[in-house]
């Protein structure tokens, strides 16, 4: 079995009541892992960069970048963390705690067996658990369209935890939107015989933040 090092990018907007929660439930669950974990914050208004700026001097795998003076943008916060990141096995997931830490472990050894293009971690829609009806029905639509117009290569291709080879982002990020709230939709359709394996989820209720996906989200879609 081959033995990958993951660099997990954070994407964090006014989430400072949840950073701590998820570095320390990163840390339980990853301590066999090598990792390192990339916040990079939108400019938050809230005390986010303080505790930021702690917990990169506390563990010298934690890092953040700030994007300051920028249009607050999910997907150029996700490029820049694949930027600055040292591993090439990348993570990606959300800073509100929906996507829990304790599936970690699971996908690094189905990802280390299989050396899959993505690891995409699929929600379990049979189950509403975590979404809220307008999330839940957006979602479900998005995703039919998606899979008809563009032939379907994953059950949920707006999904924002997965894992996938940083090669992948230098080979097509010439031709990404590199735009908006569907990263993973945007390098996911640059080809059509990428290795993918999916991993159902159930999402954790969204934790002392608001939902990110409104009409103009929707919209851009």
């Amino acid at each position: 079995m081959k033995n990958f090092s993951y660099s997990i990018i954070i994407p964090v907007l006014n989430e400072e009541k949840n950073i701590n929660k998820l570095t320390l439930k990163i840390k339980k669950y990853c301590k066999n892992y090598n990792y390192e974990v990339i916040f990079v914050d939108d400019n938050s208004l809230d005390g986010s960069q303080k505790i930021l700026q702690s917990l990169s001097k506390k563990f010298k795998n934690i890092n953040f970048h700030i994007r300051k003076e920028k249009k607050k943008d999910l997907s150029a916060s996700i490029i820049l963390g694949i930027k600055k990141s040292k591993y090439n096995s990348i993570v990606v997931m959300d800073g509100d705690l929906q996507h829990d830490p304790k599936y970690l472990p699971n996908i690094f050894d189905i990802y280390n067996k299989n050396s899959p293009d993505f690891l995409i971690c699929v929600r379990d829609f049979k189950k509403r658990r975590g979404l809220s009806i307008l999330r839940y029905f957006a979602s479900l639509a998005l995703i039919l369209v998606v899979n008809t117009l563009l032939h379907k290569k994953t059950s949920d291709p707006m999904s924002g935890f997965f894992i996938f080879k940083k090669k992948l982002f230098y080979k097509y990020r010439r031709i990404l939107f590199g735009k908006g709230f569907k990263f993973l939709f945007d390098i996911l359709y640059q080809k059509n015989n990428f290795k993918i394996i999916e991993h159902k989820i159930l999402f954790k209720k969204r934790r002392n933040s608001s939902s990110k996906m409104g009409l103009r989200i929707l919209l851009s879609l």
